[in-house]
């Protein structure tokens, strides 16, 4: 965006105007902000075009159409003036990038993205020929993307259906590559209907899908005659959305489906899901675009200033009201200016742009930790990039290692490609975890796990005053305090193991620290189950004849600890039972069924909604990632949160050290920094602050009621110990770096 000139107003219509968007030769696109708050492109067209009565005539019939588009997907008219001196319109401002440009950043989009972009599209399109409307100029620089969907935009040559052409007779309606046969015949103007949109539709989700336009690209003669006589290559359109493309693209418009039925047949579009509808880097790069927009100061006062009416007439405001702002320089851009708004700076505060890296499974077995991990890490970019203070931005590259070991290596290796990469966070699993690590230590860019648990030991290069991988997280072998504070609070001091040789030496020294610290000081008495049997009848039976006031299943089998909870039913034991996160899954309570109600498990991640300070948290996540007041908040997305604000706050300690190498200064803020950092749900600390009561930090006590996992099960929160690298002290104010 270009700073407002000293010949251009200050105000305009009620509008205050903050700057240039672009010039061109009709006149000029500023963005504006109306009284209420709400950003808008107004279009002010010069003074020696309005005094041509056929071109006044035109924007007064685009203005009066403007007032039948509606819809979600599309970007509306917010106020219009066809009979002012300069004629204006303003349309919502939509600060994403459009959908050429992120094809150009980012290459062609997966699957799911073009899915839902589509449908939305042609949801947007179903309302424009509804209204007796076509848009004629379907084409990715028209489409924005903003974080909860598209937005058509660029109605400048839009029509009435059945009408005359607003624009000349003898020109080309829309844009070569993407418009339809019958729009490439000039002399069938007229005929152009609301077919030739979803041809236009077509063309644009073989662009989203390949990253090439369907018909070519050279001379527009050339375009243009491989529109109207050749086939369009389709080779690297998925199979699975090939028939619906092809359709589309049919030569006669009578063949092609409507645009409904292209809606229907991409899927729907509403949902918990739809909000997470872009692929990695594009929330980022809209995140960034929106804060700088919202950060703009109010423009200082220019010498022109024209007068106008106190109390604008409806013409002059259609739609006035719209509050806040929603992605798209758009509206009738290409019309006013014949040419897409240069790029640029202008008087906008440049920032320096470091990278995180999301290493997380988002579609193997571990998938939804992954996802809850990336929806808390890129909740927190975003508020920290829309903060006006922030000294930097974030981007989150988000890779997908599908829980496998060989993808996370390859995923590491793709992310020290960019420069800006300071830190990695997300693996889900120990082999994924230490297979990132190995790849990153080179280069001595920290990884932080906040979900598995890995001996330090199976990582090349870790000493105490070197270290690249850092868990923000307790250990495993503290999962067990929980339950057994739980037990000791209620003075329940009798306590049976059933220990589940399974588990390998976990369980065997789990089961130890049981005996060496029995709860409440009373007794612990144990009981085996072999790692080849799925009975645990005769263990469960041994354990009950000790008349325990408590019971532990030492495992990290979740259809293991089902299997022994219905063991423990059958035979009529109904006191507390407990064990730890790796044997809490989906699995347990589904095998369990009925006998997991009442179960206790220590866990390493928090409930927020058990947390005083995390309400402004939950609210935000809920609201951002479709959930109901009534669901629970994803396990480990506060932890992301925090980890993410964490980061930040070593970050900054790292840039003010003017480090030549961000990612290894960062390891070394994670490693002996004094700072603390406060978070939603606990404390962090550097690893030079280690202790060994630090173990105990961060951990939670959960209970299953109703069939559902639930935070805050009775006993006194582990996570108000203190702490370190690995958990927390807490829990604390909230605050944000």
């Amino acid at each position: 965006m270009q700073p407002l000139k000293k010949a251009d107003p200050s105000s305009l219509a009620g509008y205050r105007l903050l700057g240039r968007l672009g010039t061109g030769g009709m006149g000029v696109v500023y963005l504006a902000r109306s009284s209420g708050g709400a950003l808008a492109a107004l279009k002010l067209i010069r003074a020696e075009h309005a005094a041509d009565p056929g071109f006044r005539a035109r924007f007064r019939r685009e203005a009066t159409a403007a007032e039948r588009i509606t819809g979600r997907w599309v970007v509306r008219v917010l106020g219009a003036d066809p009979e002012a001196r300069e004629p204006w319109l303003a349309t919502e401002y939509v600060p994403g990038p459009s959908l050429a440009e992120a094809v150009a950043l980012h290459g062609a989009l997966p699957e799911p993205t073009v899915r839902a972009l589509g449908a939305r599209l042609a949801d947007a399109l179903d309302g424009l020929h509804t209204a007796g409307l076509v848009h004629r100029d379907v084409k990715p620089g028209n489409i924005l993307l903003a974080l909860d969907g598209p937005r058509l935009i660029d109605f400048g040559i839009a029509r009435v259906s059945g009408a005359t052409a607003l624009t000349a007779t003898d020109a080309m309606i829309g844009t070569p590559g993407f418009l339809a046969p019958e729009q490439a015949r000039v002399t069938g103007a007229a005929d152009v209907g609301p077919a030739a949109d979803v041809f236009s539709l077509g063309c644009v989700l073989a662009y989203a899908l390949t990253g090439e336009r369907p018909f070519g690209t050279g001379a527009v003669a050339a375009v243009v005659y491989r529109t109207v006589h050749e086939e369009p290559d389709l080779d690297e359109v998925q199979d699975t959305l090939l028939p619906l493309v092809t359709a589309c693209l049919a030569k006669d418009p009578a063949d092609r489906p409507g645009a409904a039925e292209v809606r229907d047949a991409l899927g729907p579009y509403e949902g918990p899901a739809a909000g997470n509808w872009l692929p990695p880097g594009l929330p980022a790069l809209i995140a960034q675009r929106s804060s700088r927009v919202l950060d703009l100061p109010v423009a200082d006062p220019t010498m022109l200033n024209p007068g106008e009416p106190q109390r604008p007439s409806r013409r002059r405001f259609l739609a006035l009201g719209a509050a806040g702002a929603v992605a798209g320089t758009g509206g009738l851009t290409a019309w006013l200016l014949r040419r897409d708004p240069p790029g640029g700076t202008g008087g906008e505060t440049v920032r320096t742009a470091y990278t995180l890296g999301v290493l997380t499974d988002l579609s193997g077995p571990t998938k939804a930790d992954g996802r809850a991990q990336e929806h808390g890490l890129r909740l927190a970019a975003e508020t920290f990039n829309a903060r006006a203070d922030r000294p930097f931005d974030l981007v989150l590259k988000v890779t997908d290692d599908a829980g496998d070991p060989k993808r996370a290596a390859a995923g590491a290796r793709a992310l020290l490609e960019n420069p800006a990469l300071v830190a990695v966070l997300g693996p889900t699993t120990t082999r994924t975890a230490t297979a990132a690590a190995d790849v990153l230590v080179d280069q001595r860019v920290p990884l932080l796990g906040l979900v598995p648990s890995v001996d330090i030991g199976d990582i090349r290069g870790q000493t105490d005053e070197m270290r690249t991988y850092f868990e923000v997280r307790p250990s495993a072998e503290a999962m067990i305090v929980p339950f057994g504070r739980y037990l000791s609070e209620h003075r329940l001091g009798r306590t049976a193991v059933i220990e589940d040789r399974a588990a390998g030496t976990y369980s065997w020294s789990v089961t130890q620290s049981a005996r060496n610290s029995p709860p409440a000081g009373g007794t612990v008495t144990v009981h085996r189950v072999a790692a080849d049997t799925e009975d645990f009848a005769p263990a469960v039976r041994a354990a009950l004849a000790t008349s325990p006031t408590g019971l532990y299943y030492m495992g990290t089998s979740p259809r293991r600890a089902a299997l022994c909870a219905k063991a423990l039913r059958q035979q009529g034991y109904r006191g507390p039972c407990g064990s730890v996160e790796a044997a809490l899954g989906p699995e347990f309570l589904a095998v369990a069924g009925p006998a997991a109600e009442g179960w206790y498990f220590g866990t390493g991640y928090t409930d927020p909604d058990t947390v005083p300070g995390a309400k402004e948290f939950t609210a935000a996540y809920r609201e951002r990632w479709g959930l109901a007041a009534t669901e629970p908040v994803d396990r480990f997305a506060v932890e992301s949160y925090d980890a993410l604000n964490w980061t930040v706050q070593a970050l900054r300690t790292a840039t003010r050290r003017n480090a030549g190498r961000q990612g290894a200064a960062l390891a070394n803020v994670f490693t002996k920094d004094e700072k603390a950092y406060r978070g939603v749900a606990r404390s962090y600390y550097a690893l030079s602050n280690d202790r060994s009561e630090s173990q105990l930090v961060g951990l939670s006590l959960w209970r299953i009621s109703s069939g559902t996992p639930r935070g805050g099960g009775g006993a006194r929160p582990a996570d108000a110990q203190p702490g370190t690298h690995r958990g927390a002290r807490g829990p604390p104010p909230p605050h944000t770096p």
